[in-house]
C-alpha cells in the first residue's frame, strides 16, 4: 500500500500517523493501529461520549445534533415497512435511540465505551457493549452514525452485523468521505480523518467494494450537507487560523457546491440492502 498523507490526532493526543492507501479499494488506512484504543476515547475532548457544551464549538456539535436527530428517524422510518425495530451500533449518549423509541421505534444499541453507556442509561437508553450480546435477534433497521470507521474488526463486525439484520430490512451507514473537496483542501488537517480513532476511511468506491464482499448493496447514496461546515470550522481551528468560524463556514458552503456537480459530499449516509 502507498502512503497517502500524515497527520495526528488533533483533538487529545496529538500523536502522528499516517494513512495508507489501498488503491485496489480506494479506501485509506491509519497506521499504526493502536494495541489499545481507548485512551483515545476517555477524554473531554472527544465530545461523542461527553454531550458536553462548555464551548463554542461543543455547543454547535450538540446544535447540529438535536437537529438531524429527526431528520435520521425519518429515514430509517422510510425504509421500514413492517415492524419497527431498530439496532444503533455505536449508540454515544444514547440520543438517537431516545428519539427513535418516542417515534413507536422497538430500540436497541451497542456502546462499547463504558461512560457513553451510563451517559445513555441515565436518559433511560439501555444499551450493550458489543454486538455479541445479541446474538439470535433480528432488526429491520440497523444503523452506523459515523461509526463504520471506528471498528477495529471491520470484516467480521459487517458478517455479524448482516446476521443481526432481517432478510428485507436496511443497513444505514454515515462515513466521512475523503474524496470531498474540504478534505482535499485541509489534507492533514481535515478533521474528519480524526485519527487514531478513525481507523478506515471510505470513498465510494471503498463502501461499494467492502459491502459488495459481504452479500450488500448500495441503493442509494445521500449527502450530509451540514457536516462540511461543522469538519471544516473544526479543521480551521486546527491550523490555528483566525476566524475559523467564518473560514469555515465559506469552505463549507463552497465544498456544498462543488459536491452538487461531483456527488463527493463531505460525509456521506449509504442505503444498504442483502442481495
Amino acid at each position: 500500500m502507498k502512503s497517502y498523507l500524515k497527520t495526528r490526532d488533533f483533538s487529545v493526543s496529538q500523536e502522528e500517523f499516517e494513512l495508507l492507501w489501498d488503491e485496489k479499494k480506494d479506501l485509506l488506512i491509519t497506521d499504526p493501529k493502536p494495541a489499545s484504543l481507548e485512551s483515545y476515547y476517555n477524554s473531554q475532548a472527544y465530545i461523542s461520549h461527553t454531550d458536553a457544551e462548555d464551548t463554542f464549538f461543543n455547543r454547535l456539535y450538540q446544535l447540529v445534533k438535536r437537529y438531524t436527530l429527526s431528520r435520521k428517524e425519518a429515514l430509517a422510518s422510510a425504509y421500514c415497512s413492517e415492524k419497527k425495530t431498530v439496532l444503533d451500533i455505536g449508540s454515544g449518549t444514547g440520543d438517537f435511540l431516545l428519539i427513535a423509541r418516542n417515534k413507536g421505534w422497538q430500540i436497541a444499541g451497542v456502546e462499547p465505551n463504558s461512560n457513553a453507556r451510563e451517559r445513555s442509561k441515565r436518559k433511560g437508553v439501555q444499551v450493550q457493549s458489543d454486538l455479541a450480546s445479541l446474538n439470535g435477534k433480528s432488526f429491520q433497521v440497523i444503523t452506523l452514525w459515523h461509526v463504520l470507521e471506528h471498528l477495529p474488526d471491520l470484516e467480521n463486525a459487517i458478517v455479524a452485523i448482516r446476521q443481526l439484520l432481517d432478510d428485507k430490512g436496511t443497513l444505514i451507514i454515515a462515513v466521512p468521505n475523503f474524496k470531498s473537496y474540504d478534505a482535499k483542501y485541509y489534507r492533514e488537517y481535515w478533521a474528519a480523518y480524526d485519527v487514531p480513532r478513525h481507523l478506515w476511511h471510505f470513498s465510494r468506491k471503498a463502501m461499494q467494494q467492502t459491502f459488495e464482499g459481504h452479500g450488500f448493496q448500495v441503493v442509494s447514496t445521500l449527502p450530509m450537507w451540514l457536516d462540511a461546515f461543522y469538519v471544516s470550522m473544526l479543521s480551521e481551528r486546527y491550523q490555528k487560523r483566525s476566524l475559523p468560524f467564518l473560514r469555515g463556514m465559506l469552505i463549507g458552503a463552497w465544498s456544498n457546491f462543488k459536491a452538487l456537480f461531483s456527488s463527493e459530499w463531505s460525509s456521506q449516509i449509504y442505503i444498504l440492502q442483502k442481495q
